[in-house]
C-alpha cells in the first residue's frame, strides 16, 4: 500500500505542477499570461513537474513510474511484478485526477473569467494534435515514448546517484519535448492525459469547452505501445 500511495502522490504532484503551469499561461488575468510564455517555458515546466513527482514517489521507493505505459511495459518485459500493475495504474490515474482538481480549485476565479474561446480549454489539462491525423498522431506518441523509455532504461543501466536520478529524468523529458513534442504535445503517459482530461470533463468548471474524447484514446494506447517496444528492444539487445 505504501508504494501505491507513493505513485498516487507522485503523479498528483506531477499533474498539479504541470497543469498549474498550463492554467497560468492560458487563463485570463493570470499574471504569467501577460509575460509572453513560449514553448520552451512549457518544456521546462513539465520537466520540473516530472522531477518533483519522481522525487515524491522516490521517497516511497516506488520506482517513480507515474505512468501506466511504464508500468505495463516493465511488467511485460519482466522488469516489474504483475501483481502490482493494477494498483499502480489506479493510483496513477487517481493521482492525476486529484492534481488536476487541485489546479481547478486554485485557479477557479480565472476559469470564471475565461471563456473557451479565450483559453478555457481541455488543452490546459490534456494533449491534442497540431495537425489532426490519426495515423501520424499515433505514430508521434509511439516514437516519443519509445525514445523516452529506451533512453531511460539505458540511463538506469549506466547508474546515477539516487538523488540525481529525478533531475536526469527531467532533462530527458525536456529533450523529448524539444525534439518530438510539437506534433501532439508529447503525452508519453496515459495517466498524465486521461486523469486531467477526465477532471476537466467531470468537474463543474465554469465556461469550459469540450474534452475532445475522440482523440483521448491515442495518448492512452500509443504511449503503451511505444514503451513496450522500448522494453523489448532493450532486452533483445541484451541490455537487461
Amino acid at each position: 500500500m505504501e508504494k501505491y500511495i507513493g505513485e498516487f502522490l507522485g503523479t498528483m504532484v506531477l499533474i498539479a505542477f504541470g497543469t498549474g503551469f498550463g492554467s497560468s499561461i492560458s487563463l485570463k488575468h493570470a499574471l504569467s499570461k501577460n509575460m509572453s510564455p513560449s514553448f520552451l517555458t512549457v518544456i521546462f515546466a513539465w520537466g520540473f513537474a516530472v522531477m518533483c513527482g519522481v522525487y515524491v514517489a522516490g521517497f516511497f521507493e516506488t520506482g517513480g513510474h507515474l505512468n501506466p505505459a511504464v508500468t505495463i511495459a516493465f511488467a511485460l518485459g519482466g522488469l516489474f511484478d504483475w501483481s502490482m500493475v493494477a494498483g499502480y495504474i489506479i493510483a496513477q490515474i487517481l493521482g492525476a485526477f486529484t492534481g488536476a482538481a487541485i489546479v481547478v480549485l486554485h485557479y477557479y476565479p480565472h476559469f470564471q473569467a475565461t471563456t473557451a474561446e479565450e483559453g478555457n480549454s481541455v488543452g490546459i489539462f490534456a494533449t491534442g494534435p497540431a495537425i489532426p491525423n490519426t495515423t501520424f498522431n499515433f505514430l508521434s506518441e509511439v516514437i516519443a515514448t519509445f525514445f523516452f523509455i529506451f533512453v531511460l532504461l539505458l540511463m538506469n543501466t549506466a547508474g546515477f546517484a539516487v538523488g540525481l536520478a529525478p533531475v536526469v529524468v527531467a532533462f530527458l523529458v525536456m529533450a523529448i519535448g524539444l525534439s518530438f513534442g510539437s506534433t501532439t504535445g508529447y503525452a508519453i503517459n496515459p495517466a498524465r492525459d486521461f486523469g486531467p482530461r477526465l477532471a476537466y470533463a467531470l468537474l463543474p468548471i465554469p465556461n469550459k469547452g469540450g474534452a475532445n474524447w475522440g482523440y483521448a484514446w491515442i495518448p492512452i494506447v500509443a504511449p503503451t505501445v511505444g514503451a513496450t517496444l522500448a522494453v523489448f528492444v532493450f532486452k533483445a539487445l541484451g541490455m537487461g
